[in-house]
């Protein structure tokens, strides 16, 4: 077969169709995703000076981040709240899930899924406003308890405070915690439930030793999906602390937009990459192992 002929049957194979159908897609992703990363990570290995980024490669940006008091602070709070966020989200989301999945009748299971993405509804920035009045000085909780003579001027520790961070970013994510430990308990065979019960065993007891781990791999997806999106929270901070405790994103932006120190806001934003990367492996290594169990 000649070259020639070799090429025009490449051409029409259905390989090379699918490759033509998305390669705009391919290249659009590259251009608006691939590219920018690349830009940050060789800023973060580069060097300020007077608010231009000099191609003078070094690691100093690294060293400075992560031996700096303030940064290792601010870094160490983002991550404390994202993890506190997460096990407060899964810990409420997963009563949610079990009770739709095993208590509400299969005709009913479609109104109640629908009730629980209402919140997509509206802007994540409304939702944010909203804890802000609630949470308030002259906040619906203030007034309310001092209406009822509970308390005779506003607290001021309702606002302005990691707790204030967690309780608004719980309430924002536990859509995204409730659906997938959702599916994952509509995927468990029910028999085996029965079976246990069967043999003896308590609800209790079925639940900690079937039910819980192979619903494990929902659990994990709900951890990644809240904890990911998180850490790097950017306006929960700005608004609920009113910039008095920043988390890493509004580090990034003050060092990027108002500092002008971009170098060391890309070497922020990596470490903040490899931060979330850790976590990521450790729990699809845990999910790995769960699926390996249930086989």
């Amino acid at each position: 077969m000649s070259s020639g002929g070799l090429l025009s049957r490449i051409g029409r194979s259905e390989a090379a169709s699918g490759l033509a159908l998305i390669s705009p897609t391919a290249i659009y992703a590259i251009l608006l995703l691939a590219a920018p990363l690349v830009t940050v990570l060789l800023y973060s290995v580069m060097t300020d000076d007077a608010g231009k980024v000099l191609p003078i490669f070094t690691f100093q940006n690294y060293i400075e981040i992560w031996t700096g008091r303030i940064y290792r602070a601010i870094m160490l709070r983002s991550l404390g709240v994202s993890m506190a966020v997460t096990a407060v989200t899964v810990l409420l989301a997963y009563p949610v899930a079990y009770f739709v999945s095993f208590h509400v009748h299969p005709s009913k299971k479609s109104l109640w899924l629908f009730l629980i993405t209402i919140p997509f509804w509206t802007s994540y920035l409304i939702r944010v406003f909203l804890w802000k009045v609630i949470l308030g000085y002259n906040g619906v909780i203030n007034s309310g308890l001092m209406s009822m003579g509970l308390i005779d001027e506003p607290l001021t520790s309702l606002n302005y405070n990691v707790q204030a961070f967690v309780i608004t970013l719980a309430h924002a994510y536990a859509p995204f915690a409730i659906l997938p430990i959702y599916v994952a308990l509509e995927k468990i065979d029910r028999s085996l439930l029965e079976a246990g019960q069967d043999l003896g065993e308590s609800k209790l007891m079925t639940f900690w030793r079937v039910t819980l781990p192979l619903s494990m791999p929902g659990v994990i997806a709900a951890i990644l999906i809240v904890f990911i999106p998180t850490i790097g929270d950017y306006v929960t901070p700005d608004l609920i602390g009113g910039g008095k405790l920043p988390m890493i994103a509004n580090m990034i932006e003050v060092k990027m937009l108002k500092q002008n120190e971009k170098a060391i806001g890309s070497a922020i934003a990596v470490s903040a990459m490899l931060i979330v990367g850790i976590v990521t492996l450790i729990f699809l290594l845990l999910n790995r192992r769960f699926l390996r169990g249930q086989k």
